[in-house]
């Protein structure tokens, strides 16, 4: 019987094929040269790439045997991961590969900074000697403060509190208590940037996150402040970061991350108190060599028909037919739940009710972790490290099961305590013969709404006139409002209404509309495939 080819398309570390075994027929070809790609796919039950071979639509069309695609990373810019879902084919990352070198280069570049280093290196090679021109600053007793306090943030915090660095951090969903265990204090982000040194962020990047820190941002930072980016291109307004560095607003930046890339034709390159390097995160011997052991043990689980934890689109393993349709709605509730929540979560119930609940349905409460955590910590989240995300936080995590749903053939919902005392909930179900996704409450409110790529989720005190209100601001903002429910308990009382969006509101739109209807809650997501 002949063995699953398997298609190393760049060059891997040889661990990675030695991570393969001998149980399939592992061949290479040159990821870059497309019509040779294309016809090893034919034959290829999976393919192993770095970042420079781009598996699109029309390559997982020429490749009709393909089961995995495994990505040696944490980007996944390459592959075309709906197009893949689509045709039933997984798509596997090494979310963990790269962390302990981001945070080392994160300390790098802080330690870069505050000794002037690789400008003190130039000046010396060009033939010149000025010591006092390099004079710089001790990190001892300094103050660092690190924005998103993820696994990175973790792993920063302990490198620099052994340099005798206070640590402060913001991360709206980071409990107190997971805090004290690192030995951090949380603060405001206005705190933050007030007080800190050094500054370091660590976020995803998302429609919120996109230039949080700009103009107002640096306006709050001390003269003598540096500030790092190595997480995401873009979380820094690099236009505002000019202006701060050009004016000496700030004493410096480090970047290893652009908003495009190479930024060739960036101002940022002309200046001096500014340390750049060309997205080095993951550009280590060691974490290279985890990414391809870690998709090679990926694709053996994936190509043995076993439960993969870093899959990104589909759990793998041996689950129902009839669980299945609900992984990709857990995570979509999740991504709702978590846009929903204002303060840190402490505890998650996962609820399935049902038909489907007589069925092994562990997998579902994965997909709700995996949802919940995708765009509030900078790392990937996976199947394997979503339950790990949710133990750093101190949040406890249940996993609740009735055969009986009342309203609906099968219910999933998240509900979950927040460390303010308020508690969130969102539920949701497949509908009709082509299984559409729907949430159908939320916080209480009964409602019916079809996913869509930008939601809008407003609460209100109900008054007659309310939707003229809003409808004319996002009207004139030329966002159209593609589906709209409104639901209430009682007259006059609390409504909640769901909009459906073509587009993301632009910035400031959402506070002038909250001022505008007196709006309890008022909060955008955005949900990502």
């Amino acid at each position: 019987m002949a063995k699953p080819i398997v298609l190393i398309a760049e060059e891997l570390s040889p661990a990675t094929v030695e991570a393969l075994g001998p149980d399939f027929d592992v061949r290479s070809v040159d990821g870059t040269d497309r019509p040779a790609l294309l016809s090893a796919l034919a034959d290829a039950s999976a393919i192993l790439i770095r970042s420079a071979t781009k598996v699109d639509e029309e390559a997982i069309a020429a490749a009709p045997h393909l089961k995995v695609i495994a990505r040696a990373g944490v980007g996944l810019d390459n592959v075309d991961i709906k197009s893949a879902t689509t045709a039933g084919v997984m798509v596997v990352n090494a979310p963990t590969s790269n962390i302990i070198s981001a945070a080392e280069l994160t300390v790098g570049h802080i330690i870069s900074l505050s000794r002037h280093i690789p400008a003190a290196h130039a000046s010396l090679a060009a033939g010149t000697w000025k010591r006092s021109k390099y004079t710089g600053v001790e990190l001892y007793e300094k103050t660092v403060g690190i924005i998103g306090l993820g696994r990175i943030g973790a792993l920063i915090t302990a490198r620099l509190q052994a340099f005798g660095m206070n640590v402060v951090a913001f991360d709206p969903y980071v409990t107190s208590a997971r805090a004290q265990q690192l030995g951090v204090t949380l603060l405001t982000l206005d705190e933050l940037l007030a007080q800190s040194d050094f500054i370091t962020i660590h976020m995803p990047k998302t429609a919120e996150t996109t230039g949080m820190i700009s103009t107002e941002q640096f306006a709050l930072m001390k003269p003598t402040a540096f500030i790092v980016n190595v997480a995401r291109g873009g979380l820094i307004d690099e236009d505002a970061l000019y202006a701060a560095l050009k004016s000496q607003r700030i004493a410096g930046a480090g970047l290893d991350v652009f908003v495009n890339e190479p930024p060739l034709d960036s101002p940022l390159l002309s200046l001096e108190n500014i340390v750049l390097t060309p997205h080095l995160g993951a550009s280590t011997d060691e974490a290279q060599e985890k990414a391809g052991v870690s998709v090679a043990r990926s694709v053996r689980l994936a190509l043995g028909g076993e439960l993969v934890p870093d899959a990104v689109n589909v759990a793998g393993g041996v689950i129902d037919p009839s669980v299945r349709p609900g992984i990709a709605l857990m995570e979509k509730l999740g991504q709702v739940f978590s846009g929903l929540a204002e303060s840190p979560v402490t505890s998650i119930d996962v609820e399935v009710r049902g038909e489907i609940a007589e069925f092994d349905v562990s997998v579902l409460k994965l997909a709700a972790l995996k949802g919940v955590f995708s765009n509030i910590v900078t790392e990937s989240v996976s199947y394997v490290n979503a339950p790990l995300l949710a133990e750093q936080r101190g949040v406890e995590v249940r996993l609740i099961t009735e055969s009986e749903s009342e309203e609906y053939r099968n219910l999933l919902t998240i509900r979950g305590a927040l460390s303010d005392g308020s508690q969130i909930s969102v539920s949701g179900t497949l509908t009709g013969t082509k299984q559409i996704e729907k949430i159908v409450e939320i916080n209480g409110y009964d409602v019916e709404v079809p996913f869509a790529q930008h939601l809008i989720v407003m609460v209100y005190t109900d008054r007659p006139g309310i939707v003229a209100v809003y409808g004319k601001e996002f009207g004139e903002a030329s966002i159209n409002i593609a589906g709209m429910q409104i639901a209430r308990r009682e007259a006059g009382g609390q409504a909640l209404s769901v909009l459906t969006v073509d587009s993301p509101a632009p910035e400031g739109l959402l506070e002038k509309v909250r001022l505008a209807i007196d709006a309890d809650l008022l909060r955008e997501i955005d949900i990502t495939e």
